[in-house]
Order: C-alpha cells, then structure tokens, then sequence
C-alpha cells in the first residue's frame, strides 16, 4: 500500500507540472497589439497573416535578458542555414529606447515588434509564458509547429 501511496503521488506530481502545449493561437494572444520598430501598431493576427504560407521562427526576447543575449549566436547560425525562414522578434524590453538598442547592438535582422503588455500581459498569459528566451516555430497554416524551446541548441529547433 505504501509503495501505491508513493507511485500515485509521483503521477500527480507529473500531471500537475505538465503545461498544455498549443498547436493554434488561444484569440487573446492574435488580439494583442504589438509595436512595430516603425511605430505602427498591429495585431499578432496581422503580423501572422502577412506572411501566411510562410514558415515563421518567432524570438520572444529582451535586451535585459542574460539567456536570450547568449542565445544570439545560435539565432544568427539559424538564420544563416535557415535563410527561407520568416524570423519575427518579439521584445519584451522594459522600453521602446532600451528594444531599440538593443536590435541594433546585437545586429538582429528579422522582423520586430515590442510586446507593450510585457511578460505578463495578455499575450504571455495566453501563450505560458514563463521565461524567456522562447522559440516557436509556426507552420505556414498559422499553426503552431513547436510551441516552446528556450536554447538555440534544442533538437526541437533543429
């Protein structure tokens, strides 16, 4: 009995720590209104569907974050042997001036949009988001190939 006891309380402890993982964008999430690094807003929904047939590398970062900065060397190795791929980076920096910088410092070329509800806003909360750096890969559908890695090196990405 001690031994059931053990097992079923190791299979909650499994169950309560596994997190869903979405093949589609839950409605809050493609309803948020994101800044372009021109100043325009839009929509996730906009941005995805303006490049719909196309396989999209979505890069939810921050000039701030430690993990997210080391990961640019492994962004830009993707880049050079992914090239068809579309690449979005989507900022959570605490400022538009520090998101700015930062593209520019690091020399990142792609597409970028700054997340103005942060972390925890609505687009975090609909997707998980509990840390960052964090990789996605979106099927030319607008379905979510690969919801969630968090190093470059993931055999995921690969």
């Amino acid at each position: 009995m001690k031994h059931f006891i053990q097992l079923l309380l190791i299979a909650c402890l499994v169950a309560s720590c596994h997190k869903e993982i979405l093949k589609e964008f839950p409605p809050e999430a493609l309803q948020e209104t994101m800044l372009s690094i021109n100043g325009e807003n839009t929509t996730f929904e906009n941005i995805l569907a303006s490049h719909k047939g196309k396989t999209i590398f979505v890069d939810i970062w921050a000039s701030w974050c430690r993990d997210c900065l080391t990961g640019i060397p492994g962004i830009k190795e993707i880049q050079k042997n992914n090239p068809q791929l579309t690449y979005l980076f989507l900022s959570l920096d605490r400022n538009i001036a520090a998101w700015k910088k930062g593209i520019k410092k690091h020399a990142l070329v792609g597409e970028h949009y700054f997340l103005k509800s942060g972390m925890y806003g609505t687009f975090g909360k609909a997707i998980g988001l509990n840390w960052i750096p964090r990789y996605m890969i979106i099927n030319p559908d607008g379905s979510i190939k690969l919801f969630e890695a968090i190093e470059t090196d993931d055999k995921a990405l690969k």
